[in-house]
């Protein structure tokens, strides 16, 4: 048994149990999100045959770096941390996936980072040498593939001056309302609150800072009313003070 076999706390074939067999891709949640929003009703039902619905608790690894990468996976609930480790033992976030990302676009024979779930978070699993000889015959699907890709590059390239060149308090502005463009995206419409189911210690790790660094920055928002602190999240009172001070 694999390590994403023994994580996993259910893993059955023909898709995800959101809803009732046989209409799971085409009534998925976050079906127009994400790279299966390309294919038609009996695209789908092919899909469903060759996925698999795997759910993993809070805190437990959907696979780690340099595992082989023998599966590809489609986030459809909860919050995954990517993260790289370094020679010294020190972590680096480069990324949070929310539902929707897609996770396995690399060519790449072993994963060159870890996922770990922050919540708990339920994906379709597909066999990635099944997938890919699907993909191989949908040029539309690889058309999707190409864009998701695209993306996920710039994210890292905004990463990179995320880290390299905004202050403190620009990244953790940053942070936030690109957190909050996206949780918009996933629920499809605008949010007062921004969920933060991630810790500040992984804030930190994301954005190159401390964990007192970041609770300073963020309590000091606070205190010049700049957001309030509320239950699972944090609400903007001053919208254009954190567009004026995130990275576009």
């Amino acid at each position: 048994m694999d390590n994403i076999d023994s994580l996993a706390h259910s893993y059955r074939k023909n898709g995800c149990s959101h809803h009732v067999a046989g209409d799971e891709c085409r009534f998925c949640n976050v079906r127009r999100l994400s790279v299966c929003a390309a294919l038609d009703a009996s695209e789908l039902s092919f899909l469903e045959d060759m996925s698999g619905d795997s759910v993993f608790a809070e805190k437990t690894s959907l696979f780690r770096e340099e595992d082989k990468a023998v599966s590809i996976f489609n986030i459809t609930a909860g919050v995954v941390r990517l993260v790289r480790s370094l020679a010294d033992g020190r972590r680096q976030l480069t990324g949070f996936a929310l539902p929707g990302d897609f996770l396995g676009l690399s060519l790449e024979k072993v994963w060159t980072f870890s996922a770990e779930a922050v919540t708990e978070v339920r994906a379709c699993r597909f066999k990635r040498s099944v997938f890919e000889d699907f993909s191989d015959r949908k040029p539309h699907l690889m058309k999707r593939m190409h864009e998701f890709a695209t993306h996920e590059l710039t994210l890292a390239q905004d990463h990179m001056v995320l880290l390299g060149r905004l202050t403190a308090e620009e990244k953790v502005a940053s942070f936030l309302v690109t957190l909050k463009r996206r949780w918009t995206r996933v629920e499809g419409h605008e949010l007062g609150l921004i969920r933060l189911p991630m810790g500040r210690q992984d804030i930190a790790d994301y954005l190159g800072l401390t964990i007192e660094t970041v609770s300073r920055v963020i309590n000091q928002m606070q205190r010049d009313r700049k957001l309030v602190i509320v239950p699972d999240g944090i609400r903007f009172v001053d919208p254009v003070y954190f567009e004026e001070h995130a990275l576009h």
